[in-house]
């Protein structure tokens, strides 16, 4: 039986405001993958109108049900507001919209506007735009308050953010005790031969299809398996979880290994303090 989790409550600011990425490269590998400000804000910007539709058609749609999976696993509970992290376009922040029957306020944090944009249209299309709050934030430095939020979610952008720890750590820091932490993210399959296969389609094929599609000048579908090859996956994400103040970590690999979840739950123990800046 679940035990209840016991969270407190916390008025969420109502200032809400921009912050620049602090370019802070996350070197996994011998060459690190570009994760400067200017470089991953322009990339997304220019492949904004065509985001969805790629993201659909190279997942073959298997992406909406990562999703329907990460909120049927850390479903809304409670009056707490949840946070979007690199919402991009809102996908996420409209599926907790649609579980919590718009009885919770969502908050869909990014830095890139164009991308805001596109989520803002598509809550006004939903009907849910005075339930979905976009604010242009930066995920190293949230402008928001602690120990606020009673799910802090992020879908594939966790992996975009210069700093994983530091941007963990944010995360952390604006959930209320109690609250739940969600990563979903890309991961490489482990066994053969869907590791081979799969390996060869994301290195070669996806970046073809992508580039073709999205005619960007930021070789955006090419930084997509360097960025995914360079970010820590399975165990090694979970532990850097728990060190940023995160108990009872699980993670559950989905549709073979090609994503995995994983989720958090912030302990009394954890208190919100911003993390300090790095040089």
């Amino acid at each position: 039986m679940r035990r209840p989790r016991q969270m407190v409550s916390s008025p969420l600011s109502p200032v809400l405001h921009p912050w620049p990425l602090v370019p802070v490269p996350c070197i996994l590998s011998a060459v690190s993958v570009d994760k400067s400000h200017d470089r991953v804000r322009r990339m997304f910007g220019q492949i904004a109108g065509r985001y969805d539709f790629l993201n659909h058609l190279l997942s073959l749609g298997v992406d909406r049900w990562w999703r329907r999976q990460t909120v049927r696993r850390v479903p809304p509970e409670g009056p707490l507001p949840i946070l979007d992290v690199c919402t991009g376009t809102g996908d996420l922040a409209l599926a907790y919209d649609r579980a919590a029957g718009g009885a919770t306020r969502i908050v869909g944090a990014d830095f890139c506007h164009e991308m805001l944009a596109i989520g803002r249209e598509k809550a006004r299309r939903a009907g849910a735009e005075t339930r979905i709050t976009f604010v242009a934030a930066d995920a190293l430095d949230l402008p928001l308050p602690d120990d606020a939020f009673q799910i802090v979610c992020v879908a594939f952008g966790l992996r975009n953010v210069a700093d994983t720890d530091r941007g963990l750590a944010e995360m952390v820091r604006v959930a209320a005790p109690g609250g739940r932490v969600a990563v979903l993210e890309f991961t490489m399959p482990r066994r053969q031969p869907l590791k081979a296969v799969y390996g060869w389609y994301f290195r070669h094929v996806l970046p073809r299809i992508g580039q073709f599609v999205a005619r960007n000048t930021t070789s955006a579908y090419h930084y997509l398996p360097e960025s995914v090859g360079q970010f820590p996956q399975d165990e090694a994400l979970a532990e850097r979880m728990r060190a940023a103040g995160l108990v009872d970590v699980r993670r559950w690999p989905l549709t073979c290994g090609v994503a995995t979840l994983y989720v958090g739950e912030k302990g009394p123990s954890a208190v919100g303090s911003r993390p300090s800046a790095r040089d």
